[in-house]
Formats: structure tokens, sequence, C-alpha cells
């Protein structure tokens, strides 16, 4: 089963001045695909995340997009890049997300209902200390979306 998404959402003017000063934005998009239970709580099927790394490099002037299955820590480990020569373009990466496999047909009953819940946020607990200070609490740093839907694995191609 694949995912296909648009989220739609504007960089703060904040947030845009820190990425245009080198500081690395770290997005996350998370997806779980849940069975309904009537007798116990749902059960979670599947899981996935997919996280992006967005930085701008003064030298070259252009913007590298990572994205990753895991979360970013020393190094990039394995991560597809992109360069976009400016930030409309690195945003619209960022915001499409597009053929994303979150769960195998198998994994499915075609008897059962189920439902995927779809979370994107910016993560700032990867932000450096120093500025992860001074973001706790602000408005401007807290970027999220979130969306619940129900399908129906009967109609799903195998």
């Amino acid at each position: 089963m694949y995912l296909w998404a648009t989220v739609g959402f504007d960089l703060p003017p904040l947030v845009e001045d820190a990425l245009l000063k080198g500081v690395a934005l770290f997005f996350v998009a998370q997806v779980g695909v849940m069975r309904d239970r009537w007798y116990w709580a749902d059960e979670r099927v599947a899981f996935a995340e997919r996280h992006m790394r967005l930085v701008y490099q003064p030298l070259t002037r252009r913007f590298r997009l990572n994205v990753s299955p895991s979360a970013f820590s020393s190094g990039l480990g394995v991560s597809l890049s992109q360069t976009f020569e400016d930030i409309a373009e690195a945003l619209d990466a960022v915001r499409r997300i597009a053929r994303w496999r979150i769960a195998e047909i198998a994994q499915l009953d075609a008897a059962g209902r189920y439902e995927v819940e779809f979370s994107f946020r910016l993560d700032t607990s990867q932000l450096p200390r120093p500025l992860q200070m001074g973001v706790a609490g602000r408005a401007d740093w807290s970027l999220s979306a979130e969306r619940v839907l129900t399908i129906d694995p009967a109609v799903l191609v195998r």
C-alpha cells in the first residue's frame, strides 16, 4: 500500500530566516495503519516514518534536501539527496510525498476496517542545542498537520 500526500504550509518568517542563515530544518512525516477491533484497542498493522533535512548552503547558494527512513544522527546514513536553486522548489519537495510504501497488501485482511493516521511536523528536537532553548514555547516554530482516513482493503488492488 502506498501513500500520496501534499501538506500545505508556509514557513513562518522567523523559521525561514534561520534556514537562510544556514540552520538545518528537520521535518518528520509519520503514518500508521490501524485495524479496528471491537473487542480491544485498535491493532497497529504497519508504521512508517520519513525524515527530511533541509539546509541552505551559502557558498553554492543552493538548498539541499536529504530524505531518510530513519532519524538523522551524527552522520546522514542512508538518504536520498537533492539540490534546489530556490526555496520555493525545496519547500515544494518537502510538502509533496509521493509513492511512499507504508504497508504490504498481504498485511491487510479484506474483511477488516482500517484507519490510516498521517502526521507531519517540524522537528525542533534536532535543532542545535542553543536554538532549542530559544524555540521552546514559540508559536513560530510549531508547524504540524494531522489527518486520519478510513480505508476499505477490499477495494485495494492486489
